[in-house]
Parts: structure tokens; sequence; C-alpha cells
């Protein structure tokens, strides 16, 4: 469970040249972290990004401490900030906290800072000592708080704490570059409240057990990603396809997760809660070679997609009622009914109208409308079948069962 790498000479920190602009405010406390020497990052002003801070990740966190402790053992002295490079070439400024320094190893913390993109890690205190080794080279170990990989489709190998490549190589790098010819070391990365942090998260679901994953592609963290979250879904995508499954399921919230464990029984782990993101999810399917696709969801979901609409965020438009109306008059329902309908405001409540009239084949036919409308946008990449669910968790309507 480790990575290696050959040494450097060592060098010192380096200056304030070539910093990139930005777009932060200045800001006068020294307190929290900053982009080069002069430049705040506080709970009030961070890395900006219009009117939203920007933060920095778990493992920018673990980058930062490797290198303090390193500097701290080698310098024999405390230090209360340390300077890095992110992937992406950008520089910080960390405030380290938690200083240890021993005969042959130096521990320290960063605390992680999300920004305007507040997630369960915000706010941890990322750990890492260093020892000396008398092996040349660096070794990189996750420790407590750090989950372990236990399925493969994920960039860490099974059996590996999960230290994504990124920051692996981050860390590496750092701390070779600080020893000198001959010396080695041993990097452990631990997060004290790392177990019940991953509780929050997607870990359990994509089999990363006891812990966090330390990540970041770019070391810092873009307020209200979207990409982020939707990296997050096809992920779980991965890890189904490389355990060679061909068939996934798909729920739109917690009616049809609910849904599927009680009565389909379902394993947790089959399923793939996708929130309103439908047409990329159904895209990453197709992409990712499933064959078959079951997409399961509330009535006030599914119908936007039987009306063309992908992602069901009603910033995107909410045309519920007018759909179900629209089906409606094509099966023939009584205008007194449809005028009913049009008074409601939830497409909940339109349930009760329907079956009261006996046309229930309503939402029979909006399900084929959804199928029809998934086959238009994926072709025959894959087979799908659609569920139709009340909030109760009854079952409308399907298409494929």
């Amino acid at each position: 469970m480790s990575s290696q790498s050959s040494p450097s000479p060592l060098v010192g920190e380096g200056g304030g040249e070539g910093r990139h602009d930005l777009n932060i405010r200045p800001h006068p406390s020294p307190s929290r972290g900053r982009l080069g020497r002069g430049w705040g990052i506080s709970q009030s002003s961070t890395i900006m990004s219009s009117n939203l801070r920007k933060g920095y990740t778990t493992g920018s966190c673990a980058q930062g401490a490797a290198k303090a402790a390193t500097l701290m053992l080698l310098g024999r002295r405390r230090v209360d900030e340390v300077e890095l490079e992110t992937p992406s070439g950008k520089k910080l400024l960390l405030p380290v906290v938690d200083t240890e320094l021993g005969d042959r190893y130096a521990r320290c913390g960063v605390v992680k800072d999300s920004g305007d993109d507040p997630d369960v890690t915000h706010g941890a205190r990322i750990y890492a000592t260093v020892k000396f080794s008398d092996t040349p080279g660096v070794t990189l170990r996750g420790g407590k708080g750090v989950g372990i990989v236990t399925r493969p489709g994920l960039a860490v190998p099974v059996g590996e704490h999960a230290i994504n490549p990124t920051p692996r190589e981050m860390i590496l790098r750092d701390v070779s570059s600080l020893l000198p010819d001959g010396q080695g070391a041993e990097v452990t990365i631990t997060v004290p409240e790392g177990e019940a942090l991953a509780e929050k998260t997607y870990n359990p679901r994509l089999g990363i057990k006891g812990g966090i994953s330390i990540i970041g592609t770019t070391g810092i963290v873009e307020p209200k990603s979207i990409n982020a979250y939707r990296t997050s879904l096809s992920l779980q995508l991965d890890v189904l396809r490389a355990q060679g499954m061909e068939k996934v399921t798909l729920v739109l919230g917690y009616v049809g997760e609910r849904f599927c464990k009680t009565a389909l029984h379902l394993p947790q782990d089959s399923i793939v809660k996708i929130g309103d993101h439908v047409g990329y999810m159904l895209d990453q399917c197709g992409e990712k070679g499933f064959k078959d696709v079951l997409l399961i969801g509330h009535i006030g979901k599914l119908v936007k997609v039987a009306g063309g609409q992908f992602n069901t965020h009603f910033r995107f438009g909410d045309r519920r009622i007018e759909i179900i109306v629209d089906h409606a008059r094509r099966c023939g329902v009584d205008q007194k009914i449809i005028e009913a309908i049009l008074h409601t405001t939830t497409a909940e409540a339109t349930i009760d109208l329907l079956r009261e009239h006996g046309m229930m084949k309503v939402f029979q036919a909006i399900v084929e409308e959804v199928a029809s409308k998934v086959k238009r946008r994926v072709g025959d990449k894959f087979r799908i079948r659609c569920i139709l669910l009340s909030l109760k968790g009854d079952v409308l309507a399907s298409h494929g069962e």
C-alpha cells in the first residue's frame, strides 16, 4: 500500500514570481490559507470566482501537510505555513496546524477549506507524518481515516488507500524535491474524522471503506461544481462495470431508491441515485457499455422526461401538468376531468383524479413516452425499462417489465 519516487537534491521553497491571477480579494488576516504572499483566504474572502469563494481540495491539504512536515524534519524547527504549487500550477500559502517534531519524525496538519462549495470534508484536518527511512526514495501510505479501495474500477488499485493519482504525484514530488541525495522518507496521511465523514459521502457505494478519499485533479475546489457531482455519479457506473455488471438501475430520488430496496430487493450498491441529471447519466450508461437500464422515478420527475426535458430541475422548465393533460386528451379523458387536472398544482394530485375515473392508462401512455424519448436520445445502445411511481411508492405504470 505504498508508492515510491526517487529522491532529488534538496531545494528551497519557491519565491513569489510566476503566480497566476485567480481574481482574489486582499484580506488582512493570515489565519487561513493564502494565495501567494499577502493575499488572505478567510471565511469571507477566499480565492474568488465572480462572487463565490474557491477553496482547496483534500489533495492540496495532504500535499501541504506532507511538505510542511518534511521541512520541519529537515530544518529541525516548526513551521506555521507552507507554500505549495497545485496541480493546475496555481500557488497557495496554507496555514499549518498541530505541529509535532520528534527525533526522526515530524507531523502536522492542514484544515480543509471548501470555499463556497462546502462539502462534508470542510473543516476536516488532514495530517501528514514524515519519518526518515534508510531506504532511498519516498514511500506514501494512508492511515487512519483514509479509505481503502475494495472494488475495481477506480483510479486506485484494490487494496490501496484512496489517495488518488494526482495528489499522490504531488506529494511524492514535493517531498522528494526536499530530501538530500540518498535520504529516504516515509509519508503517512491520516484524517482523524475520516471514517465518520465517509459515511456522508459516496465512498461506501464506491467500495471505499474506512475513510474519505484524498482527491483533487487541480488542487482547487470550484464553488457549486455540477461537474464534480456528475463525475461522482459517473464513477459509480465505472465501479459497476468493473464488476462485470451490464445492468444498472437509475433512480431519480428517494422514492425510487426506497422502492428498489423494499419492492425489488435490490442491493444498495447496484442502485445509482442520479437526481436531476437524467440525460447525462443515460448518455454515460451508453458510453460505458451497459446493456440494460432500469429508470425509476416519481411521476413528478419522469413526466418531464416524457416532455423531452432530460434535466428535471425546475430551472430548466416545469410543464408537468401540461404534459399530463396532453396525454390525458390523447387517451380520451373527459373535458371536465381535464379541467380538474388543470386546477391541480402537483403531478401527485392528478393520480386520484385519474384513478377515480378509471383513466390510469394515462400514466401508461406517459411511461411509454418516457421510453420513447430515451430511445430517441440513446438509440439502440441499451434496453430501457421504466417504472413510474407515486409518492407512496405505488407503481402507476411500467415499460419493459
